[in-house]
């Protein structure tokens, strides 16, 4: 197999076979081409007067070739992962939350022949979006079916991103169960996959019908209310659900349960399990037209249909010594309220696969360290999180609508009384107000530094008609659950896992720690 890097193809040529593309790139004839696979496609865009599709094609040839062209090197197949062993621990592992960690966690336990026990403190997903549909129409917050909390995750309501920074063999892995699930075939080259919340949750139902066909069990509306521990080991778990509590024996638990569990965090505390403070970043969704976004990034290109909606992401480096960047980008998509606590008002973004709404939105976020939490608990980020959720709140008037801004006033230093050209897609509702009302001053000080700095990178970003709406502060976890290099906590059977625990930071990174841990926990009972 041989690997084509940087294959240029012009914006119409994708309608063009494969294998003409590769046939000129390795300066053979098309029928000498036996097979040609789109392994990553990407958009160049860096001279906006030649936009241009910049591809990796995998190809098998007829005949070897004396000599490979530049940007051509052999490739060998990729290694499954390690089969299952056959041995069985005393009783089965449970897994606690069905985001992508312990989706992907409970099906690799499955697959190994153990028969987990997965358990939910949300609803299946289909009820979940009945629930925050009815909360974003301006009907009541379900503290345990929300934005945060439910089958599929956080990640259930965002763009649905699938790209990931970190360099794992398990990420192709997890991109193939995601397209054996329901999801587009595109993820499998794209340079930047998506999939949407409206194809997320078609792939998480699928996940749970195969954890279910190879026997394992799932728990919807239960909680982890407590662990039994014997001699520093888990003996079992509390499980809290409308029946009551019950005790589950299991010596085994990969805890899944994502950034905003913060009962869960307390309750680990409580039983001494090891924690700490963890680094993360608050600020705002920024909303602007998606046409201004396509110019700004694609210029004379941006009508193109094979181009569609464009995206990015800014960081910048402030003289005050923090980072401020762009986090979760959502092209043609929604703010969305994504609050899990009542008399508190936190905001993300999301997207349909589609991309075709009329805005685009993302989180102008800054960099908080442990030292600005105001305590040095493991919990004091927690507490820092509600604190401004909370102002939000209050700021938003008290129904869960938002706090917003217009750049212009926010630079400006003065509150909006109305919006601009840019119309806010949150719901329930904004409120024109100052956000500075909900956000630390280090923290608005330092997004008034950084926007003019943004806006050099992406002509547009600081436009006076942009939108703010507050809070962003659910970016990643303020906890770390310490783990070791084979995921075990000093609690013996416990296995911290994901974004919850502090390990991931998004959902195929998420999807990647959940078969990590499964396997270590494979590994240490004697089965792989």
């Amino acid at each position: 197999m041989i690997r084509l890097s940087q294959v240029r193809a012009e914006l119409d040529e994708m309608q063009k076979p494969l294998e003409q593309l590769a046939a000129r790139a390795l300066k053979v004839r098309p029928e000498q081409i036996a097979s040609v696979r789109l392994a990553r496609k990407s958009v160049d865009a860096r001279d906006k007067g030649d936009v241009h599709f910049s591809l990796t094609l995998d190809v098998e040839i007829a005949k070897p070739l004396s000599r490979l062209p530049r940007g051509a090197e052999e490739i060998a197949p990729p290694k499954p992962l390690p089969a299952p062993g056959s041995r069985r621990p005393a009783h089965p592992p449970l897994v606690v939350g069905m985001g992508p960690a312990g989706l992907f966690a409970a099906l690799r336990l499955a697959q190994a022949g153990l028969k987990p026990v997965v358990v939910e403190r949300g609803k299946p997903v289909d009820e979940r979006a009945r629930d925050v549909e009815t909360f974003w129409a301006g009907g009541a917050l379900k503290p345990e079916s929300n934005v945060q909390f439910g089958e599929g995750g956080a990640g259930a309501f965002s763009d649905g991103k699938l790209n990931s920074g970190i360099k794992d063999p398990r990420c192709r892995h997890v991109l193939e169960t995601f397209h054996r699930m329901g999801a587009p075939e595109e993820i499998l080259f794209m340079a930047k996959p998506h999939v949407g919340t409206d194809h997320l949750r078609q792939v998480v139902r699928n996940l749970r019908r195969e954890i279910l066909a190879l026997g394992g069990t799932v728990c919807f509306e239960t909680k982890l209310a407590g662990l039994e521990i014997e001699d520093g080991r888990v003996a079992g778990a509390v499980l809290e659900s409308a029946e009551g509590r019950r005790t589950l024996l299991t010596n085994d638990v990969i805890l899944a349960v994502g950034h905003s569990a913060r009962d869960t965090f307390e309750m680990l505390h409580g039983l001494n399990v090891p924690m700490s403070r963890k680094p993360f970043a608050i600020g705002a969704r920024i909303e602007h037209r998606q046409t201004m976004v396509n110019r700004s990034q694609y210029g004379a290109a941006a009508n193109h249909p094979a181009l569609g909606a464009a995206d990015y992401k800014l960081s910048v480096h402030l003289p005050n010594g923090r980072a401020a960047y762009t986090f979760c980008m959502c092209p043609g998509g929604t703010v969305v309220a994504a609050a899990s606590e009542e008399g508190g008002v936190a905001v993300n973004g999301m997207s349909y696969f589609a991309r075709d709404g009329e805005n685009a939105n993302s989180a102008l976020l800054i960099s908080v360290a442990p030292e600005d939490f105001g305590g040095d608990d493991p919990l004091a980020g927690v507490r820092f999180q509600r604190k401004w959720e909370q102002a939000a709140f209050a700021a938003g008037g008290g129904d869960y609508s938002a706090p917003a801004q217009t750049v212009g006033d926010f630079l400006a230093r003065r509150p909006s009384v109305h919006g601009g050209a840019v119309r806010p897609s949150y719901r329930p509702g904004v409120k024109w107000t100052s956000l500075d009302e909900c956000l630390p001053d280090f923290v608005t000080d330092s997004m008034r530094q950084a926007l003019p700095m943004l806006d050099r990178r992406l002509h547009g970003f600081a436009s006076p008609d942009a939108v703010l709406t507050g809070v962003e502060t659910r970016s990643s976890s303020p906890v770390r659950i310490e783990r070791d290099a084979r995921c075990r906590s000093a609690l013996q059977g416990l296995y911290p896992c994901g974004e919850g625990a502090g390990y991931a930071g998004g959902i195929t990174s998420a999807a990647v720690d959940g078969l990590r841990c499964a396997e270590a926990l494979l590994a240490e009972i004697g089965t792989e």
